[in-house]
């Protein structure tokens, strides 16, 4: 929930998926639009997809249990380095390094300050001379915290950053027309006619109508779609 969404916004939708979903063997036994009610409103969707499937394989290969192993970890659906590391270091304290967008600030804006353009390989390195032995988890906290202090206080350092880019507009977005067209069909199945009336740009509609059946979210069934 934390990726690409503010802790604050964060908290309550945690505390509310938690008491519903308190375990693997529950997430994977609901089915989506139960989740997705859940998670409504945080954005980027396919994260509860990918957390669905998750636990699904978890129940499946590991007995419910998720694995510490890194590359069981990475193998995992919407599991990539970073979380990976993430989880290992934030549940288990071990002695990884991971690099999120609050500690790249915070490199950048100390080591960096000359350079016109800055690469996670170069931050890595400095990241694994600075890790105090023993206390991962409590460095990553801090590094965070400071990180995002420094967003309240300084121009953003991550402009520096190879991969950095401003996110396009939300309005009129291809993004805004997946979240109309699931929001609306997790109150109801929905016809191609009444999907068509959440917004005049058919085109783009199409193109979204066709991810969403791709990438699972969606189904359709006597010339109705649904959330699966």
């Amino acid at each position: 929930m934390l990726q690409q969404t503010q802790a604050d916004r964060v908290v309550t939708y945690y505390e509310k998926f938690v008491k519903r979903f308190p375990d693997f063997k529950t997430l994977a036994k609901a089915n989506f639009q139960q989740i997705y009610k859940l998670w409504q409103g945080l954005g980027y969707n396919r994260r509860a997809l990918a957390l669905w499937r998750l636990a699904k394989e978890v129940v499946a290969k590991y007995q419910g249990k998720l694995p510490r192993d890194i590359i069981a970890l990475e193998s995992l659906p919407g599991i990539g380095p970073y979380t990976a590391r993430a989880v290992s270091i934030f549940a288990y304290n071990r002695p990884l390094t991971c690099i999120e967008t609050n500690i790249r600030r915070v490199y950048i804006h100390h080591f960096f300050k000359d350079a016109d353009i800055v690469t996670d390989e170069e931050i890595l390195l400095l990241l694994e001379k600075a890790l105090p032995e023993k206390k991962s988890r409590e460095w990553h906290w801090a590094l965070m915290d400071y990180g995002a202090y420094l967003k309240t206080k300084i121009t953003n350092p991550n402009r520096k950053h190879k991969n950095y880019s401003v996110q396009p507009k939300f309005e009129g977005s291809l993004r805004q027309i997946r979240g109309a067209i699931l929001k609306s069909l997790s109150k109801e199945k929905m016809s191609l006619q009444k999907i068509n009336s959440l917004s005049k740009d058919k085109e783009k509609i199409k193109k979204v109508i066709e991810a969403l059946l791709s990438e699972g979210f969606i189904g359709y069934k006597n010339k109705k779609y649904y959330l699966r």
